[in-house]
């Protein structure tokens, strides 16, 4: 096993333990606290009995991805500011996921933050994190503000146009991961999948202790998927579904792998793109392309079972993630 990814696996293995710990540990607190989901009525009847199911259980795997890095890191003395960045994007984007969470458990309804607020802290956040990679982080592989084209394998400048198509980056994965997390273990299964390509991948482009950050969510992940997959006993809700969009996002720009990102993390760009087509499709024709979008919701309501369409799902991102590792090598 190649060193940076022997570590990678040590981390990944910290992260998990500290995940699981935390996530047994936040389900007596969260249901004390009565922070529970609340399931919306036109959602899928089946989901009605998952009502008062505690949420905020990002929190966990936020804990088990950091810290696992941060121990691992500072081990092996590799601790740097383009290590940090994308775990300040992480707890920064939990934030805005924290703060729907909690609307929603205050005010006892599956609203929150409305869709403008959270996009203007999406966007504060994102522009911030996209001047500090263009102009600031010191250039990663091939410079600061050029990203990397598969196929072509060359980097392309952007230019000024960089700093938008980073914030768009961000939001749009922040958003997708969100609109993922839908049904017991989904997020988690297949963001833990997706992280440790990146790990892979990372460490075919030359990185090492970057990839330690990675693995360290796919850790996370896993951890909490022990107590999320069905029945799930815990959410991860936006705390963690916004957190985990917005760290995969800053940890792909950091390593130049922003269209590895969205080839491995497809099942993300095809929910999103789900709900992008109905809505639009709806309101020109008044008809719907899905019986219900997010997509997983689609398979569902056309009778396929939850266990069945999350596992359909999980296998799908490894058919993608093993897609992304070919393009890397064409």
């Amino acid at each position: 096993m190649d060193t940076p990814l022997m570590y990678a696996v040590i981390t990944l293995v910290t992260g998990w333990v500290i995940s699981a710990f935390v996530t047994s540990k936040l389900i007596p607190f969260l249901k004390k606290k009565q922070f529970q989901q609340y399931v919306r009525e036109e959602g899928p009847q089946s989901h009605l009995k998952k009502t008062g199911t505690p949420s905020m259980g990002g929190i966990a795997i936020i804990t088990g991805a950091i810290v696992s890095s941060l121990l691992v890191n500072t081990a092996l003395g590799s601790m740097s500011v383009k290590i940090l960045v994308p775990m300040v994007v992480m707890v920064l984007f939990a934030l805005i996921g924290f703060i729907d969470d909690y609307e929603k458990a205050i005010k006892k309804n599956n609203l929150g933050l409305n869709p403008k607020q959270k996009i203007v802290m999406q966007l504060v956040f994102s522009l911030g994190f996209a001047v500090y990679a263009a102009y600031f982080s010191g250039g990663s592989l091939g410079g600061g503000t050029e990203v990397w084209i598969p196929f072509a394998d060359v980097y392309v400048d952007f230019g000024w146009l960089y700093v938008p198509f980073i914030v768009f980056v961000m939001v749009a994965m922040s958003n997708a991961v969100n609109l993922t997390d839908g049904l017991d273990g989904l997020a988690s299964g297949v963001t833990a999948l997706v992280a440790f390509f990146m790990v892979v991948g990372g460490i075919a482009f030359g990185f090492s202790a970057e990839v330690l950050f990675f693995g360290g969510i796919a850790g996370g992940c896993l951890g909490f998927l022990m107590y999320n997959r069905n029945p799930a006993k815990i959410f991860m809700g936006d705390t963690g579904s916004m957190a985990l969009g917005g760290a995969l996002a800053a940890g792909a720009v950091m390593m130049k792998m922003e269209f590895l990102l969205a080839i491995a993390g497809l099942i993300y760009v095809l929910e999103a793109l789900s709900v992008i087509i109905q809505v639009a499709v709806f309101k020109k024709t008044g008809k719907r392309v899905f019986k219900m979008a997010p997509l997983h919701h689609h398979f569902e309501l056309s009778g396929m079972e939850e266990r069945k369409v999350v596992a359909m799902f999980w296998g799908l991102t490894l058919l993608f993630c093993l897609l992304a590792l070919l393009v890397m090598n064409i």
